[in-house]
């Protein structure tokens, strides 16, 4: 199935779903492998080491320090991987609400880290902007 490239379809049926628990953003040394027992949500590689995105409960447990406690947004429209302007429109819109926002686009959906006080505040924005008129 081919994911959705219409910005204005895209917008109208993204109906953002928060994912339960807090996720950290936690980061492994290059020449080190990821400790047994993480069951990382996401894995990125960087020169400087290994990005592991897991539960909080989980990097405490392996002892990890970890930064930006933050809830999972999933957008559950099934966007294209070309789709233009998606992401652009949505962390737009959460930069006027002064939300962070690490934005994640995976083969059937865009997801978005925000900070976890500020989860509901996300919601609200994305909420609005899907109903939102558009031109």
């Amino acid at each position: 199935m081919t994911g959705e490239r219409d910005l204005d379809a895209l917008l109208k049926h993204m109906k953002p779903a928060m994912q339960p628990g807090i996720f950290v953003f936690c980061t492994i040394p290059a020449n080190e492998s990821i400790p047994t027992g993480l069951n990382p949500l996401l894995t990125f590689r960087e020169q400087e080491g290994t990005t592991c995105v897991v539960l909080r409960e989980e990097a405490e447990a392996a002892g990890l320090c970890y930064a930006f406690p933050s809830h999972l947004i999933t957008l559950t429209v099934h966007s294209a991987l070309d789709a233009v302007g998606f992401l652009a429109a949505i962390t737009a819109r959460l930069a006027k609400a002064g939300i962070s926002v690490n934005a994640v686009s995976a083969f059937h959906h865009d997801h978005l880290f925000v900070p976890a006080d500020r989860a509901d505040e996300a919601m609200a924005a994305l909420q609005e902007l899907s109903g939102a008129k558009r031109l």
